[in-house]
């Protein structure tokens, strides 16, 4: 499902462990080359066929949401349109594709992009936006390819450090204390941690570990090369197997909760790691813990964490691509992403919304302050499968040796780089 990672719901840690890595199951392979010429040179097709959009909901209030937002363009364009929430999202897309009746407009997650994009599946529409330069540079990085922006992105997260407000006062800690750098993290953890509680935690995999790695330096691609193996990489891996081994860091699944939102609410961790969906996790499955957010703690090499997008993408082969254009110009306006926000949680991706977003959610400034200096996970085709090795070695990180995994991630990486 291409839930966009800035969803409450159950399963938010195997969103990220696996989520938001989803559409790459469909990415380069599966569908016939399309009929059209080059798609960067050719013009948007018009027609009065209807539009189709598909998209893998977090629930209810996101399918009403961005169902409502379509009916009202559809009402004030006259071109009918219809949303359909997927089941299975890459498979749906990935049969579309080979049948040749794609949905015109869909969810698409970075780490897709590249197989659609080689294949000649995806219309890029991006630098026709006339919100073009609204978008935040990063997110526009992350649907771009071979300096082509492809789609627009439709919202994004990133991640910050979750605090339980009553663990960090029964510790005798106030907000003088919130850590601002690796020896207070460590140091407030310690303090922390209990028989009962370990003072941090978050998922085993790169998409939380990688913060670490982001903030002495490293990451996995930085400036369009592969960095795994780098010293900075390694000195944040060091760092986390370091506190892994003293106690006062532990991943979820170790404590027996299925994401660190789970480990937040449950009294298992004082602190976690975790994007602004937890924000809704805590408010409908734990209503009576009080947390507040704080950015990560910088590291050696200074502040760092991860994002995550999706786009809309439009499909090469739809007959009314310049109906689709305006709907999208509609769905990524400030208002509606303003809306978007209301009804179901996720970070407008444009500039223009981030005042309004902020005075009303001053309580979570932090996750959109994070977005001037994250890092994203590579768009690359092939991409997924090296995350998905390097998240199952990072579950025995405590044990392993960092050096080590980076330098098979390097590889991996190197395998897959132009």
């Amino acid at each position: 499902m291409t839930r966009p990672i800035s969803r409450t719901a159950a399963g938010a840690g195997a969103l990220l462990a696996a989520g938001v890595l989803t559409l790459t199951a469909c990415g380069g392979s599966g569908f016939e080359e399309p009929a059209q010429g080059d798609p960067t040179t050719s013009a948007l097709t018009s027609s009065d066929d209807a539009l189709s959009v598909l998209i893998g909901s977090s629930g209810d209030a996101e399918t009403d949401a961005v169902t409502e937002a379509v009916a009202a363009w559809s009402a004030d364009s006259g071109v009918e349109a219809e949303v359909q929430v997927a089941s299975d999202l890459p498979q749906q897309l990935s049969q579309g594709f080979a049948a040749g009746s794609p949905p015109d407009l869909f969810y698409l997650a970075p780490e897709t992009i590249a197989g659609y994009a080689e294949n000649g599946s995806l219309q890029p529409y991006g630098d026709l936006l006339a919100n073009k330069d609204d978008f935040y540079p990063s997110l526009v990085e992350n649907f771009t390819v071979d300096d082509t922006f492809y789609c627009a992105p439709k919202d994004f997260s990133t991640l910050a450090l979750v605090i339980n407000t009553q663990l960090w006062a029964d510790a005798g800690l106030t907000d003088a204390d919130i850590p601002t750098t690796w020896d207070e993290l460590a140091a407030v953890a310690e303090q922390l941690t209990t028989d009962d509680q370990v003072g941090l935690s978050f998922g085993a995999e790169y998409q939380r570990v990688g913060t670490f790695m982001a903030q002495a330096g490293g990451g996995l691609v930085v400036d369009g090369e592969p960095v795994a193996d780098s010293a900075g990489s390694v000195e944040g891996l060091d760092y986390v197997k370091s506190h892994l081994e003293d106690g006062t860091f532990a991943y979820a699944a170790d404590l027996g909760a299925g994401w660190g939102g789970e480990a937040l609410g449950k009294g298992l961790a004082a602190m976690v790691i975790e994007g602004n969906w937890v924000t809704g996790a805590l408010t409908n499955d734990f209503p009576d813990i009080e947390y507040q957010v704080a950015e990560l703690p910088a590291g050696p090499a200074g502040q760092g964490t991860l994002q995550f997008t999706n786009c809309w993408g439009m499909a090469a082969d739809s007959p009314n691509q310049e109906a689709a254009l305006s709907l999208v110009e509609h769905l990524t306006s400030t208002e509606q992403q303003l809306a978007f926000s209301e009804a179901f949680g996720p970070m407008p991706s444009i500039d223009s919304a981030a005042a309004d977003w902020s005075a009303a959610n001053p309580d979570l400034t932090a996750f959109l302050d994070g977005a001037a200096y994250a890092q994203f996970p590579p768009n690359w085709a092939g991409a997924t499968d090296v995350i998905t090795d390097l998240n199952a070695q990072l579950e025995s990180l405590e044990s392993g040796d960092p050096q080590t995994i980076l330098e098979t991630a390097q590889s991996n990486l190197e395998a897959i780089a132009e």
